[in-house]
């Protein structure tokens, strides 16, 4: 029998090669998240196969689909978590190398409720995790995630026979016809398809080809576990700019960017202008509400206040509700209220039937903004852009803070931000007009403009997002003369990750 974990463990020692390591600070808020060496090993993955496998026979389920992303130490780690899912009893069904709405579509594709996909998702190399769920289109949520904790740093597994495990071909071809089928278009478009080397290069370029897109100029398409240019992230800025650059050099129509496992799209426009996501997903909601009226939207604390005020969705009679921030959050909330679709400012998209089946997919994202071109076709997505009211948002930016104090942090921001509202208090002359704590805390100001400051539920950070109404240069003045200041007197915050 496997014993318990420890967190004490180094590398390079006898223990390591015989106990394994599991860190509590990896499971995180939806995710699973270690450092792969200093925080677990493979037989800690190995225990975190047999505590998710006890636990999914607690829920009543034993059939699970497995996949891993492209890093050099995935596989491994899929191999090791499915040594002990088949050792609690479960039925592992393995597709291999995939994206993660891959995995999430297999759930479908072969009648499994459970899926476990070994991904770092954007995170840097070195980082490692699974991302789980036992009620397709759902993953995971705290409550979930604290169970799963407790039996593995316990050791409270169930060792169960009759488990086993299969290769099912075939997933992938499935998967690519399933998304091209939701966005056929018949204008021709120059689409750049960026991939920053990771595991969506394997399927982008073929799946928006499907889609009826006449040219996919093919940005860092080729699979390389280094990463050799930059992190496959569409929210952050080294990924756009190399986006926007490729747009202007081949006069392309738009960019589409991919996340390291593909269930995230970040957009570039035909003048080579970044378009954050929670931009494309008003404009999305825009056009999905002429269609749909009455429609339901869910956008996270991220997103940028004109959801709420937008004279387009008012007229189609459009409800938007803010939700917090996470994959997870936002895609139990759209299906929990039946909405029409979930949009997050990472890039995140949901939709529901008939548009798409719950989950989060870049894939099926891309084909929606395809779309959304075809039914528009006198206009290019920056005369979208330009059409949508102004607002001036930020990158989202990430001070380092540790995960073991990163959320005592954030509370006491809010409690200082509630204080100063109490207080009648003013940020940069303008009044407090609501404090939303959903999630971290947002200050909303009489003007419409906000600040936003939340714990990351994958990382050792803190998230900051700051939107002006105003003008840019009062966007800045929001980060750099209000939330910086007020985050740099707290030893605990380091350095960002970017800044504006």
């Amino acid at each position: 029998m496997l014993p318990a974990p420890r967190a004490d463990l180094v590398a390079n020692t006898f223990d390591y090669e015989v106990q394994p390591l599991v860190k509590a600070t990896g499971f995180r808020e939806y995710d699973a998240r270690w450092l792969f060496g200093p925080e677990i090993n493979l037989l800690g993955v190995q225990a975190l196969g047999l505590g998710l496998g006890t636990y999914i026979h607690e829920l009543g389920q034993t059939r699970i689909v497995v996949g891993h992303d492209f890093r050099s130490y995935s596989l491994s780690i899929k191999q090791a978590l499915t040594i002990g899912l088949v050792a609690a009893g479960c039925e592992v069904l393995d597709i291999g190398l995939a994206v993660s709405p891959m995995a999430y579509f297999a759930q479908f594709d072969l009648d499994a409720p459970c899926v476990a996909m070994v991904t770092a998702s954007h995170n840097e190399n070195g980082w490692t995790g699974v991302k789980m769920g036992a009620q397709r289109p759902l993953t995971f949520g705290p409550d979930e995630m604290g169970r799963l904790k407790e039996i593995v740093l316990k050791g409270e597994w169930k060792q169960r026979p009759g488990g086993s495990v299969a290769h099912i071909a075939g997933v992938a071809e499935r998967y690519i016809a399933d998304v091209a089928s939701r966005g056929r278009i018949a204008r021709p478009l120059k689409v750049v398809a960026a991939c920053g080397n990771g595991t969506a290069a394997a399927f982008a370029p073929e799946a928006l080809r499907r889609m009826g897109v006449a040219v996919v100029v093919e940005m860092d398409c080729e699979l390389d576990w280094t990463f050799p240019k930059y992190n496959p992230n569409p929210e952050d800025s080294v990924m756009l700019h190399a986006m926007a650059e490729a747009v202007r050099t081949y006069d392309a129509d738009l960019a589409l960017g991919f996340d390291g496992d593909g269930d995230r799209c970040g957009v570039v426009d035909d003048e080579g202008e970044e378009i954050f996501a929670d931009k494309i997903g008003l404009m999305l909601a825009r056009d999905l509400s002429e269609l749909h009226k009455d429609a339901t939207f869910v956008v996270d604390v991220k997103s940028t206040g004109l959801f709420a005020t937008d004279e387009v969705l008012k007229a189609n009679g459009a409800t938007t509700v803010y939700w917090k921030t996470g994959h997870s959050y936002i895609k139990r909330k759209t299906a929990e209220l039946r909405a029409l679709a979930g949009f997050e400012k990472s890039g995140h998209f949901f939709f529901n039937a008939p548009i798409g089946r719950g989950y989060d997919d870049g894939l099926v994202a891309a084909a929606a903004i395809l779309s959304m071109l075809d039914r528009n076709p006198g206009k290019r997505l920056s005369d979208l852009k330009r059409a949508l009211p102004v607002a001036w948002t930020s990158l989202t930016m990430s001070p380092h803070c540790a995960d073991e104090v990163k959320y005592a942090v954030v509370e006491d921001v809010v409690r200082e931000y509630q204080a100063l509202a109490a207080a009648g208090g003013t940020i940069l002359g303008r009044k407090i007009a609501d404090l939303v704590t959903v999630n971290g805390v947002r200050v909303a100001l009489e003007d419409g403009s906000w600040v936003l400051v939340r714990a990351s539920s994958n990382k050792p950070e803190l998230v900051v997002v700051v939107e002006s109404t105003q003008s840019e240069a009062d966007m800045r003045r929001l980060f750099r003369e209000e939330v910086k200041p007020r985050l740099a007197k707290r030893p605990e915050v380091g350095a960002y990750n970017q800044e504006i």
